[in-house]
């Protein structure tokens, strides 16, 4: 009986360390459901008090590399050596969800990668800002796409598009339907099918590159920032569609800009 006793603790606390484990191993993670924090300004779910809303979101608050920050001219160095952006991606089954402050679109099993400094980071996830989260020059643009990469080591890298109103984006065009879908029938998912993000237009060789964070809890820092230097076109009605379809009383779901801190934001100018 005692035996049994013995058995039945030392099975449990295995089980316990590989659930703390497991936890551990997937909380550095952006989270998915975003209804325990908001962004409105002196609020008590807002911005400056992430960090205090959650014992792991404590980075939100005392993080010293966080993000956004503003592409200053002043602080940027203009280097060659970091080479393109090489996307190895590929179609993949893909769903949309409404993590509460932002419309996400999930790959099932990855869509292909890039490669950063010898590491390979596969595409799992991206999603929208609006405004911008990201400013060049103090300036914010009207729409952020984020496009996030992890790497098997749990290092994690984000591919940025910025866009100022104009011309409709030819890659949120083909997700207009599914959108739709959502913003009427206030489904938390939806099937996309098959989705290419090789169809995401960049335009430009050119790009920042700095380490940061994730911009909303667990506000995980050492995150590669790629930050595209050209500024990409999309209509009032994607932006706007964007925000419908997430269904919060909010206009925005941007964090404001953090303090560099020191930091070295590089960027990249291909030889001529």
């Amino acid at each position: 009986m005692v035996n049994s006793s013995i058995r039945c603790i030392f099975f449990l606390l295995i089980i316990s360390t590989v659930v703390s484990l497991s936890n551990a191993a997937t909380s550095h993670g952006e989270v998915e459901d975003e209804h325990e924090f908001n962004y409105k300004k002196n609020d008590e779910k807002g911005p400056e008090r992430w960090g205090k809303l959650k014992p792991e979101w404590e980075m939100c608050g005392k993080g010293e590399i966080q993000s956004p920050i503003d592409l200053m001219n002043e602080r940027v160095n203009i280097v060659s050596h970091l080479g393109r952006l090489n996307r190895n991606y590929k179609p993949s089954n893909a769903t949309l969800k409404n993590r509460g402050h932002d419309i996400m679109l999930r790959f099932e099993n990855g869509a292909g990668s890039i490669k950063i400094n010898g590491s390979q980071y596969e595409l799992q996830q991206l999603h929208w800002h609006s405004p911008s989260e990201h400013s060049v020059n103090g300036r914010r643009f009207a729409l952020e796409l984020h496009m996030v990469h992890e790497a098997k080591n749990g290092r994690m890298a984000v591919v940025t598009v910025l866009y100022k109103i104009g011309r409709a984006d030819t890659f949120l065009g083909s997700l207009e339907k599914e959108l739709e879908g959502i913003a009427v029938l206030e489904e938390a998912e939806k099937n996309a099918g098959i989705i290419d993000p090789k169809k995401i237009k960049i335009g430009s060789r050119k790009y920042y590159r700095y380490i940061g964070s994730l911009t909303t809890p667990p506000c995980t820092q050492n995150v590669t920032w790629s930050v595209v230097r050209k500024v990409r076109t999309v209509t009032r009605k994607q932006v706007r569609l964007l925000r419908v379809a997430v269904h919060d009383d909010q206009d925005t779901n941007a964090r404001p800009v953090q303090p560099i801190n020191k930091r070295m934001v590089k960027l990249y100018r291909p030889r001529v």
